[in-house]
C-alpha cells in the first residue's frame, strides 16, 4: 500500500465517526465543496433515515427540510421500494437498451410516465440523472431543427441564476457564473434575467413585473435572430437559485412568446416534478404546455439514480419519422433496477394521493404556517409554492419588502443561520441570505408545525448570534 494511503476499515455499528471522517478527507472529493475547508472540520456522517428524519453517526436526529436534495418525496425507509429493487436485482440486475433490446421495467415505467404526464407526451428517453437529461435536451432540440432543414437554429435561451445540472452542457444551460468560470461554456447558449420579484420588481405589481421579465425572452429572440433560436428552457420554480417563484403572469406570457416565434419550450421538471407543487409536474401548476420536460429526483424519490426526458409529440414525430438513428444514449438508459424503483415510488405517490394532499391539504397548510415567519425580526419575506418555500434574511425590515436593508454579502449570514439549523436538528439550505426548504411530501400537519417551530427557534439563535457580533 502507498505510504500516504489510509487503509479502508469496515463500517460498524455504532459508526466510528472520526475514522470515517479521516477516510472521507483522505479520499472523497465532494460535489460543490471546498475540500480543504471540509477536511479541517470533518463531514457530518449520515447513517439512517426514517420518514422525514435522518440521523448522523453521533445519534443526532435532524428534520430533513430539503428532502435529501429535493428528491426524497415519499420519505425515508420505504421497504417496498427496497423490496422492488431487490427482486429486480435477483431477476435481471442489468441489461442495456442498445442493439434492439429492452426490459420490462423500463417499458412499464415509460408507459406509466406517459399516463401521469400532460397529454402531449407519449415518449420517454431515459438517462441516469437530471444533468444527463439536459444534455439530452440540447442534442434532441438541435437534431429536431436539423431534420427540418434549419441547421442554424441551434441557440437555446436560458436564465441567469438557473440551475440545469453540472455536466458541461448542464452547467452551460444553467445561469450560475461560478460554474461558468470553472470550465467555460459550450457555444450557442444565451441567458436572460430571472423572474425574481424581490430582486427586480420595485415600484411594480407582481403581475406587471411578470410580464416585464417574460418580455426579456422576446427581446433576446429578436437580438439573436428568430432564425437562430431553437428553444427556451426554464425551471417552473427555480430551485437551487433560491426557490424563485415567478409571478402568475410570467409563464403564460413565456408560452405566448414561444408560440409566436415557433421555438420549443422546455420545462426542467427535475425539482418540480412528481408532486412537489401539488401537480404531477410544475408545468401543470403554471398552465403551460412544454414540448420537452426533463425529470429525475422525485421519479424514484432518490432511492436509485434515474432521470430522463419526456418528449412531446411535436418533437417525437419528427425524430421518429425523419431521424433514423438518434446517436445519443447511455449505458444505464432504462436501467431495470432504477425503473423498478421508480414504478414502486409512483405507486406509493398514487396510492397515498400525495399529489392531491400537497395541492389540497398540506401545501396550503405549509403556506399558512410558514408565512407566519414573516413577523420575525430577521425575515424580510416568506413565501411558498406547494412544497417549496423560502425566507429572506434582512438586517432591517420595512413595510415594503423592497425597502428592507440587506446584510453585507461578505458576512454570509445565511451560512451562519444554516449552522444554527444543523446544530438544532433542522436541515434548511442557504442560498446567499435566502433560506429555503423542500420537505418530503409525506409530512403531516403536526410535522409541519414541528418544522416551522424549529425554524423559528433557529432564527432566534441566529439573531442572538449576529447581534453579539455587532452585525445588526
Amino acid at each position: 500500500m502507498h505510504p500516504n494511503k489510509i487503509a479502508p476499515m469496515a463500517v460498524e455499528t455504532p459508526v466510528n465517526t472520526r475514522a470515517i471522517q479521516e477516510l472521507d478527507a483522505a479520499h472523497y472529493l465532494h460535489p460543490f465543496t471546498d475540500s480543504k475547508a471540509l477536511a479541517s472540520q470533518g463531514s457530518r456522517v449520515m447513517v439512517r433515515g426514517e420518514g422525514i428524519y435522518i440521523w448522523d453517526s453521533e445519534g443526532k436526529r435532524l428534520l430533513d427540510g430539503m428532502s435529501g436534495l429535493w428528491c426524497m418525496n415519499v420519505g425515508y425507509g420505504r421497504k417496498s421500494i427496497a423490496d422492488a429493487v431487490y427482486a429486480q436485482m435477483q431477476q435481471l440486475p442489468f441489461y442495456n437498451s442498445f442493439f434492439q433490446t429492452t426490459n420490462v421495467p423500463a417499458v412499464q415505467l415509460a408507459a406509466k410516465l406517459v399516463e401521469i404526464s400532460p397529454p402531449q407526451f407519449n415518449h420517454v428517453f431515459f438517462t441516469g440523472s437530471g444533468s444527463e437529461g439536459n444534455d439530452t435536451i440540447i442534442r434532441m432540440v438541435r437534431r429536431y431543427w436539423d431534420l427540418q432543414g434549419y441547421k442554424d437554429r441551434h441557440v437555446i435561451i436560458s436564465r441567469h441564476n438557473a440551475y440545469h445540472g453540472s455536466t458541461m452542457a448542464g452547467a452551460s444551460l444553467g445561469g450560475m457564473s461560478g460554474m461558468h468560470e470553472q470550465g467555460g461554456m459550450i457555444a450557442g447558449i444565451v441567458h436572460i434575467g430571472q423572474p425574481y420579484y424581490l430582486e427586480g420588481g420595485k415600484d411594480k405589481t407582481p403581475e406587471e413585473f411578470g410580464l416585464e421579465a417574460a418580455s426579456w425572452l422576446e427581446q433576446k429572440i429578436l437580438e439573436v435572430g428568430v432564425d437562430k433560436v431553437a428553444a427556451f428552457i426554464g425551471e417552473p420554480v427555480q430551485g437551487a437559485g433560491g426557490v424563485i417563484v415567478p409571478p402568475s403572469t410570467y409563464w403564460p406570457e413565456i408560452q405566448r412568446i414561444c408560440d409566436k416565434y415557433g421555438i420549443l419550450l422546455v420545462a426542467d421538471e427535475v425539482i418540480c416534478g412528481f408532486g412537489r407543487l401539488g401537480h404531477w409536474f410544475g408545468s401543470e401548476y403554471f398552465g403551460i404546455k412544454p414540448d420537452l420536460m426533463t425529470f429525475a429526483k422525485g421519479v424514484t424519490s432518490g432511492y436509485v439514480p434515474l432521470g430522463g426526458v419526456l418528449v412531446g409529440d411535436r418533437v417525437a414525430d419528427v425524430l421518429i419519422e425523419k431521424g433514423g438513428d438518434f446517436n445519443h444514449g447511455f449505458t444505464y438508459s432504462g436501467h431495470p433496477v432504477a425503473c423498478a424503483a421508480a414504478l414502486e415510488n409512483i405507486r406509493i405517490i398514487q396510492e397515498e394521493k400525495l399529489v392531491e394532499r400537497v395541492r389540497d391539504d398540506t401545501g396550503p397548510y405549509l403556506k399558512q404556517k410558514f408565512e407566519t415567519l414573516a413577523d420575525h425580526p430577521l425575515v424580510g419575506a416568506a413565501d411558498t409554492c406547494g412544497f417549496v418555500a423560502g425566507i429572506n434574511l434582512v438586517r432591517k425590515k420595512a413595510a415594503n419588502v423592497h425597502d428592507c436593508v440587506s446584510f453585507d454579502a461578505k458576512l454570509e449570514v445565511g451560512m451562519v443561520c444554516r449552522s444554527h439549523m444543523f446544530n438544532n436538528g433542522m436541515i434548511m439550505r442557504a442560498v446567499g441570505d435566502r433560506m429555503i426548504i423542500a420537505p418530503p411530501l409525506v409530512m403531516t400537519h403536526a410535522e409541519i408545525d414541528e418544522m416551522v417551530a424549529l425554524i423559528r427557534a433557529c432564527l432566534d439563535a441566529t439573531l442572538t448570534d449576529i447581534t453579539q457580533r455587532g452585525w445588526m
